[in-house]
Parts: C-alpha cells; sequence; structure tokens
C-alpha cells in the first residue's frame, strides 16, 4: 500500500476523529462508528486511502475482532464488507471471534462461515500474528471491548498485535470503546519481574482507569513492546469516564453477561487462582462465590465502587486453613505481586494492604496522564 497515502490518511482519520475526542455530545458514539462515518463519507484528505482500502491491489486489512466488535447491530467485519473494504482476515482472541469458548479453551484457526474469511486465533501456543500470518495484510484495525481489568486478556493480545505490526512495519487503528469500570484506578500494580504473564503483561493496577485506546497509546509511549507501532486511535464521541455501569451493549465474554457481573469482575477474578468457584456453569458467574456448599451469595448485593478486597478476606476465613490458595501461583499472576497473597494469609486488614499499594498506585497515575483522550 502506498506509504504516502497511508500516512495521510490516519493524519487525516486522527484529526477528524479528535474533533469529537471530549464529550461534547450526549449520545455515544464508538470508533467503530466514527472509523464507518470517515470510510462512508470520504473527504478530499481521505479519498485516496479508502481506494486504497478497497483496492485488492494494494494490500488487504486484517479486523482483531469478536462479537463486541459491531457497528449499531451490524458486525465490524460486515459493516466494513458492505463498504467494499477489502478484509482479507480475521484475528480473534480468547473466547473466539463469536465468543462462545470458554475461558482458557482451545481456539482453533478456522473460516468464518457468514464470509468465508480465515479466523486465525490469538490464543494459546499463537498469541501474536506471525510475519506469515501478515503477509497478505497492509493494515490492521483492532476492536475489541475492554472491561478495564489488567488481567482481562484482550490487553495481552493488544500487545502482541502492536508488537507484531511494528515489526511487520504495518500501521494499527484501535478503534476505542468505553470502560465499564473506567471511574476508578485501584490494586497493587504488576511487579513485572516476577508476575508477567498473560494474564498481565505491564507494571499497571487491576482496575487502571483508561480505555482501551488509551491503554495502547500507553504501550507505545512507554515502549513496552520495543519498537512503537504506527498507532492510529480513532476515539469515542459522547464519552464519560464517570459513567458508573455503562451497560455494554454484546457480553464481552461468556462469563461477563451482565453489567453487575462486569463490577464485580475486578475484585472476584483473583477468586480464580483459590479453590472456590465463582459461578461459571451457572446463570450467575462472577456474581457469587462458592466452597463446597458454602456460598457467597453477591447477586443482589450493590457492586463495589473500588477493587475490594472484602470478598476474598471473608471466604479465606471459611475455607480450612492451608486450603484456600491454589499451590500453582496463578493468584500471584492474577493480582500482579507476591505480596497480596502473603498478606491476607499474615492477617493484616484491607485498609493496611491498601496503604502498602499507595506509592505503585501514584507512580502510575503520572504516567497514564500522558496517555488521555477524555477528561477524568
Amino acid at each position: 500500500m502506498n506509504c504516502r497515502r497511508l500516512f495521510l490518511f490516519i493524519v487525516a482519520v486522527a484529526a477528524l476523529a479528535s474533533c469529537s475526542a471530549q464529550p461534547q455530545a450526549t449520545t455515544l458514539r464508538t470508533g467503530a462508528e466514527h472509523l464507518m462515518s470517515i470510510i462512508g463519507t470520504p473527504t478530499e484528505s481521505t479519498a485516496d486511502m479508502v481506494h486504497d482500502l478497497r483496492n485488492p491491489d494494494v494490500g488487504g486489512v486484517a479486523v482483531v475482532g469478536n462479537q463486541t466488535s459491531i457497528v449499531g447491530s451490524t458486525h465490524l467485519v460486515d459493516t466494513l464488507l458492505a463498504q467494499r473494504v477489502n478484509v482479507v482476515k480475521i484475528f480473534c482472541p480468547e473466547h473466539g471471534f463469536r465468543g462462545t469458548a470458554a475461558a482458557g479453551a482451545h481456539v482453533d484457526n478456522s473460516i468464518d462461515p457468514r464470509t468465508g474469511l480465515p479466523i486465525v486465533s490469538l490464543y494459546g501456543n499463537n498469541k501474536k500474528p506471525t510475519e506469515e500470518q501478515l503477509r497478505d495484510v497492509s493494515a490492521v484495525i483492532f476492536d475489541l471491548q475492554d472491561v478495564g481489568c489488567r488481567f482481562y486478556t484482550y490487553l495481552s493480545t493488544l500487545h502482541y498485535v502492536m508488537e507484531a505490526c511494528a515489526e511487520n512495519n504495518i500501521p494499527l487503528l484501535v478503534l476505542d470503546r468505553p470502560n465499564p469500570n473506567g471511574h476508578y484506578i485501584d490494586g497493587p500494580v504488576l511487579d513485572t519481574a516476577d508476575c508477567r504473564s498473560f494474564v498481565g503483561m505491564h507494571p499497571v493496577p487491576v482496575v487502571y482507569g483508561m480505555t482501551i485506546g488509551e491503554y495502547a497509546r500507553m504501550i507505545n509511549g512507554e515502549h513496552w513492546t520495543g519498537k512503537d507501532c504506527n498507532l492510529t486511535v480513532v476515539p469515542l464521541q459522547g464519552y464519560r469516564r464517570d459513567s458508573v455501569g455503562y451497560g455494554l451493549p454484546v457480553p464481552p465474554s461468556p462469563n461477563l453477561r451482565t453489567t453487575h457481573a462486569i463490577a464485580l469482575y475486578p475484585s472476584l477474578c483473583l477468586f480464580e487462582g483459590t479453590t472456590c468457584g465463582v459461578g461459571r456453569g451457572t446463570d450467575w458467574p462472577f456474581e457469587w462465590v462458592t466452597y463446597g456448599h458454602d456460598t457467597l451469595d453477591l447477586r443482589q448485593e450493590p457492586a463495589p465502587q473500588a477493587f475490594s478486597l472484602r470478598y476474598l478476606m471473608e471466604m479465606q476465613h471459611r475455607v480450612p486453613k492451608g486450603r484456600f490458595f491454589l499451590k500453582n501461583n496463578f493468584f500471584d499472576r492474577l493480582a500482579g505481586t507476591t505480596e497480596l497473597r502473603r498478606q491476607i494469609e499474615q492477617g493484616l486488614s484491607e485498609a493496611d494492604i491498601r496503604a502498602t499499594w499507595q506509592p505503585g498506585l501514584n507512580h502510575f497515575k503520572e504516567i497514564r496522564k500522558k496517555y488521555l483522550i477524555y477528561e477524568d
């Protein structure tokens, strides 16, 4: 694809999108909706590049998406194809392209029956697009709904996609979406020396208060992938970070089905590193906690407005001593630190534990400021 045209298109998209980055309107519009309006009504500055996006002779477009990648009620891939964009490939994260696979389940490469496009899984052994998989790709569009928690693996998929795009000199457009837990910052900051994994790759707290577009800017700006990628974020319109309990139109994954579960998720996901269950296989995943027949039912309880240790500490007292934490150290990887497990075992109060997070949180907040698109 013509590099000069590509550069001009990215500049034009960024300029058009930035005009509505601040919440001047009451109606929320996603980055996907913005991009489609740009493609659907090209201007003098974008017409050549829109032509290139539609022209199979100059390369193809890959979409990193899943069931949340929608424009209105239509999937982004279907919308792009309707606009004659030359989509040649789909990359999908954990849970698959249509979002039906269970957490941690193997997701195979396949063909999308609706479009006939090849689907390449970015979960399991192939977490990062390879040079061969990108050979017919001249631009990548990333559109996944995040939930604002460090251990939600779409952030790791974003990291590896950015790394692959940088290595192969392919531009990346991240279509921004709202963060339903974007109204606060809380939890321990991940120790990358001891606890870096696919459920946490960066030195950020459990809840980081950024959209996925802002997070992509931070990955680039902090050089976390080594070589920076050619990144454009198409931002939201009408987004307020303090919109508590924003209702997502599509569940972001099979076990986050309700606004209440999404709000509880930052606090309850750490139970995945314990012998307790979080309701998987029931009608209320991430709305209650179980140990045998002992149940902590949170379905009618107001969701916390911060990362809460209360549920962990209560269940730790109910479980027989020495049987609460799994022996595989998965709790530490989720927490991002080995300290939290030790602090809970030692019987420290939540207030005392929180005090140990503050230096890391304060440092992160200073870093975060540099990459914000929307006002706090």
